[in-house]
């Protein structure tokens, strides 16, 4: 391989120098010059690193003195189209060539009455030398050769009617075109502020190709040339929105928004023409407002709804859609108006591209006040009569959404009030009962003083001030609870079957109702009121008896016959009320959930589920997994004798040798001295822990704490007896 490359290498070389001299010997003879240049323009395209070599040979000097120095245009056309390439090829034949020099001669072939191939020869060379060389744009601009193709760009085309068909106007156009191409890649890449000032001044004309010529021929250059120049540029944005360049732009949008229903090719060219409407407003979003005078938020809604478009192009509608609605509210009223959030919703769900995804999401926070502002019906327009109704419907119909949200909201509402209703009604009543059965009790123990000794005066004024304080009690905790006395009365017979007893029989029911309702929360549900309230009503009722009286009970005996009768008709409502309402709202409930106060086990907890016929879900499954549990069990019974569901009880057997195989042989083994020394030790330092010690100490195996504890009580008896052969021997089992 290595071997063909170097042989390829020679020959290009080979060539080159064949074809230099060719140029060198061939002065008379201007086609054999002109193919010469065709195939050196051929070998640079084939290998890039051929410039080099035909540089150091002085092939791209002599062509450059050629094209200069020949008196035959089509010498000169060559090449220059060699130098242009080769500046294309390689860099450094690029940086070579960009010389001041080169860009005089080409501004003299521009200027001179030279043939349109020639010009056009001279723009490419001056467009390659340009293009991301920021010494070419300074040499372009300092040598003057940027005024001179602004000039061309002027002059070239001079009727705004185009016929490419004629030959000569197709070569105008041409012409025009690499202009065009040559201004964009003076002023932008990379971007030179300098140059975007000089080429703003072609804004005029280029506004008036606009309006004049609407076709894809013209827009596309001149929309390309306009973007580029605006590009990070305020001063020019400004110059050309003063200029009515934002204008004629809306205007020639709007046009081709309107063709796009009969065109693919307006829809494209509309996309163009948006970009650089962006390229405007992007660094200056106060222009906007000029944009909300021709609804170009409708017409970009419009265009966005097209299937053809592909996600670029989208999200560059998108994005000019955010730009325009960033500071301008009527835009942003436009956009709501004209159904623009659904369909930016809309692409922001369906579509994977992130870079359209932050477009539209940058969008929608841009019109997060102005639905705010429409919600709160803060907003308003100055416009004509049409607009002002059209906006005025609008309002109605959100009007009308508002309220079909506010129905929606008080109904769910009221669903929720109605399903807490029942709970709050059962509160109340027990607050109700509790003050009722404070007010009987009371009322219990004051006729029971009076009926002890009292005179009749204070009987009846003890008797009225009861009947009062009863009243005012149950009156004032009925008006908490319910609105009318109707509702107070309904509510009781739903909530408690006492209490109709109680207004049927009279006083006597009323102590039952009372006194089944709170009979273990007494104490505390008597402070409904607050304590205050409470001291103050036992102070009026059990008042002290009076001096006169003497010898009086102050306390009531265990077997006063009112306490007891209270306590009997306690027991009975209690009982009334949980065979009464139990059975009623636990009729058909589940026995092991209604069952969670009473005392259960195992055993009688299964009975009960079993027992049950309407178990529910959970407890269902508890008794099939127990049934399954059994069975299993008494299948492996059947199966495995030795599976029992209770344990074995031990059988004593009389037989001798059976007794002396389960009892384990007990082996004597004496203290010696050193665990003597060791236990008494032990004992001085732990005390009575007769486990520490034996662990602290290497006692003989199969020693215990027990044995420890023993020789120790025996030492303590008889102190006198220090061999441990004497003592008595402790059994060790082994």
């Amino acid at each position: 391989m290595e071997s063909e490359d170097t042989k390829k290498i020679q020959e290009m070389k080979t060539d080159l120098n064949l074809l230099l001299e060719c140029l060198k010997y061939q002065m008379d003879n201007p086609l054999s010059q002109k193919e010469a240049l065709v195939t050196i323009h051929s070998i640079f395209e084939q290998n890039s690193n051929a410039g080099v070599y035909f540089q150091e040979i002085g092939g791209l000097m002599f062509v450059q003195n050629l094209a200069k120095s020949s008196e035959h245009s089509m010498v000169k056309e060559a090449a220059l189209y060699t130098l242009g390439t080769v500046a294309e090829q390689n860099v450094y034949c690029q940086q070579t060539l960009c010389t001041s020099e080169l860009f005089e001669d080409l501004i003299l072939f521009l200027s001179n009455d030279s043939n349109t191939n020639l010009k056009r020869m001279s723009v490419y060379v001056i467009l390659v030398l340009v293009s991301n060389n920021r010494i070419g744009q300074t040499l372009a601009r300092e040598t003057g050769c940027i005024k001179v193709l602004s000039q061309l760009f002027r002059i070239v085309l001079s009727k705004y009617e185009l016929n490419l068909s004629d030959k000569n106007v197709f070569q105008s156009y041409q012409l025009w075109s690499s202009v065009c191409s040559t201004l964009c890649v003076c002023v932008n890449n990379p971007q030179n502020d300098e140059n975007q000032m000089l080429c703003c001044s072609l804004f005029p004309h280029a506004n008036d190709w606009l309006i004049n010529c609407i076709k894809p021929e013209i827009i596309r250059p001149i929309c390309s040339f306009i973007g580029l120049t605006l590009a990070n540029n305020t001063y020019v944005q400004k110059y050309f929105v003063s200029v009515g360049g934002l204008d004629v732009l809306s205007q020639v949008l709007m046009q081709l928004e309107s063709d796009s229903h009969k065109t693919l090719s307006s829809v494209k060219l509309a996309v163009v023409v948006i970009k650089t409407v962006d390229a405007c407003i992007a660094d200056n979003p106060t222009f906007g407002e000029v944009l909300s005078k021709y609804h170009i938020v409708s017409k970009l809604l419009a265009l966005l709804l097209h299937e053809s478009l592909d996600s670029e192009e989208k999200f560059s509608i998108i994005l000019t859609l955010g730009h325009c609605t960033e500071a301008c509210e009527e835009n942003q009223y436009h956009l709501f108006k004209n159904n623009g959030l659904p369909l930016l919703i809309q692409a922001l769900t369906e579509s994977q591209n992130e870079e359209l995804n932050k477009a539209a999401t940058f969008v929608l926070y841009n019109c997060k006040n102005i639905t705010e502002k429409l919600s709160l019906r803060e907003y308003s327009f100055d416009e004509n009569e049409e607009q002002s109704k059209d906006i005025s419907m609008k309002e109605k119909t959100i009007e009308e959404y508002w309220k079909k949200a506010k129905e929606i909201l008080h109904r769910i509402e009221q669903l929720e009030a109605e399903g807490n209703e029942e709970n709050i009604q059962r509160e109340k009543c027990k607050d109700n009962v509790s003050s009722m059965n404070i007010n009987i009790q009371n009322t219990l123990k004051h006729l029971h003083a009076d009926s002890i000794g009292e005179d009749p005066k204070t009987e009846d004024e003890d008797k009225s001030q009861s009947r009062n304080l009863q009243s005012y009690k149950s009156h004032g905790f009925m008006s908490k609870a319910c609105a009318n006395d109707d509702q107070m009365m309904t509510l009781l017979k739903s909530t408690n079957p006492v209490n109709a007893c109680y207004r049927e029989s009279g006083q006597n029911e009323t102590l039952c109702k009372a006194n089944a309702s709170c009979n273990q929360n007494l104490h505390e549900e008597a402070t409904f009121g607050g304590n205050k309230f409470v001291s103050q009503s036992s102070d009026c009722v059990f008042k002290r008896p009076s001096p006169s009286v003497k010898n009086r009970r102050q306390q009531l005996p265990v077997t006063d016959p009112f306490t007891l009768c209270s306590d009997i008709i306690n027991e009975e409502v209690i009982n009334f009320l949980s065979a009464d309402n139990c059975s009623k709202m636990f009729n058909y409930r589940c026995s092991g959930c209604v069952a969670a106060g009473k005392s259960l086990n195992s055993r009688n907890f299964s009975k009960l589920l079993h027992s049950c016929p309407y178990q529910c879900d959970r407890h269902k499954v508890i008794v099939e997994a127990e049934d399954r549990y059994k069975s299993d069990l008494r299948k492996s019974l059947i199966c495995n004798k030795e599976i029992l569901l209770t344990p074995r009880r031990k059988q004593h057997s009389n037989d001798p040798t059976t007794s002396r195989r389960i009892k384990k042989r007990n082996i004597r083994k004496n203290f010696t001295e050193e665990e003597i020394n060791y236990l008494l030790s032990g004992v001085k330092k732990m005390g009575n822990h007769w486990n520490l010690i034996l662990w602290s100490f290497p006692f003989q195996q199969g020693r215990k704490s027990v044995d420890l504890a023993h020789k120790y009580h025996k030492l303590i008896k008889h102190p006198k007896c220090e061999a441990p052969l004497l003592e008595e021997d402790l059994s060790v089992s082994v």
